[in-house]
């Protein structure tokens, strides 16, 4: 396992490259194999786990079940609280339990507002049976609330050291550079990581939940003076299976026929290195010239072992300039003079 450091300019601290999602545990992934996985990933050397106050809520769970599920794991494994950065995010819980969560109008997410933020930050404490969080997220952007609230209660949360390091997810580029803006002028620390959806598959544009080229320089920008750094993690970095399984749809905008082409190359590729198209894609992502930290997910061990062979997988430059040429251009013959 490799290792990087995340910070915000006050707090810093090293997490493995490959982010461990806990989405279905409890669920979908029963607690014995959650566990399972768990081992597996710090005896690999993995130290960055994430999770959410909402995953499940939508029909198979309660919605803090994987908060819940590390919890019990935390408190059956004595000493490994010291060995893995927990990162969790609230926002997006329903603001109303009666009714389904829903991102359009009329909208059912809680929200990012000061309120919001302390009470659901010390409900996860509770659920995750630990006195920190190392990063906490606002899960999805709340433009509803003023972000001098949002942004000064996650520095609030900082400051009492309830919090490491704060973050936002699912937003638009020039939010999070006003964001961090306002932490300046609030004297507090600003967001050090963004979440979105990424993956060597790109969507059509206008997706403003998804790693921009935009964000990714904004991102190599900063870690210098006057502009703490900032780190980009990816979540369904392999697409929730559609890399590998064809019979799998490409969703988030990412269905039209560029992204098949680059599936095709991907895959060509991944058999001519003998490795598979989900190592391939994490190690494109993860030796990229930003550096993006993917959130891997994995329902068995095994799904696990093939994530944790891309770890350490550098790849040729040559290789890299055929993975992200245009795929005409791979296969045009040569005119004839």
């Amino acid at each position: 396992m490799r290792y990087r450091t995340i910070g915000n300019g006050r707090t810093a601290f090293d997490v493995s490259t490959i982010c461990l999602g806990t989405m279905w545990f409890g669920t979908r992934t029963p607690e014995p194999t959650a566990f399972a996985i768990l081992d597996r990933f710090v005896d690999a050397g993995g130290t960055f786990l994430d999770t959410a106050n909402n995953y499940n809520a939508w029909g198979e769970g309660y919605g803090r079940d994987s908060e819940d599920v590390i919890g019990r794991w935390l408190a059956s494994r004595p000493g490994v609280r010291d060995r893995v950065r927990i990162a969790t995010k609230l926002g997006a819980a329903k603001r109303d339990p009666k009714l389904p969560l829903s991102s359009t109008p009329p909208t059912n997410f809680q929200g990012l507002s000061a309120r919001v933020i302390d009470a659901e930050a010390r409900l996860s404490l509770r659920h995750l049976g630990v006195e920190h969080l190392d990063v906490l997220y606002g899960h999805v952007d709340d433009r509803d609330t003023p972000l001098a609230e949002t942004v000064g209660a996650f520095g609030a949360l900082q400051d009492e050291g309830v919090v490491g390091i704060t973050g936002i997810s699912n937003v638009a580029v020039w939010r999070v550079v006003e964001a961090r803006e306002e932490a300046v002028r609030q004297g507090i620390a600003p967001y050090g990581l963004v979440q979105q959806q990424y993956s060597y598959v790109h969507p059509e544009q206008g997706r403003l939940n998804f790693a921009t080229p935009e964000l990714l320089d904004y991102a190599a920008s900063t870690g210098v003076d006057g502009r703490p750094p900032l780190t980009v993690v990816a979540y369904s970095p392999l697409h929730q299976g559609a890399l590998v399984n064809p019979a799998k749809s490409l969703w988030g905008g990412t269905n039209h026929p560029t992204s098949h082409e680059r599936l095709d190359r991907l895959r060509g590729i991944a058999a001519e290195l003998d490795v598979t198209p989900n190592q391939l894609a994490l190690a494109w992502m993860l030796g990229g010239e930003t550096p993006v930290v993917p959130i891997v997910g994995a329902s068995s061990v095994a799904q696990l072992e093939e994530a944790l062979g891309a770890a350490e997988l550098d790849l040729d430059p040559e290789v890299r300039t055929r993975l992200d040429s245009e795929w005409a251009a791979l296969h045009t013959a040569p005119v004839a003079a």
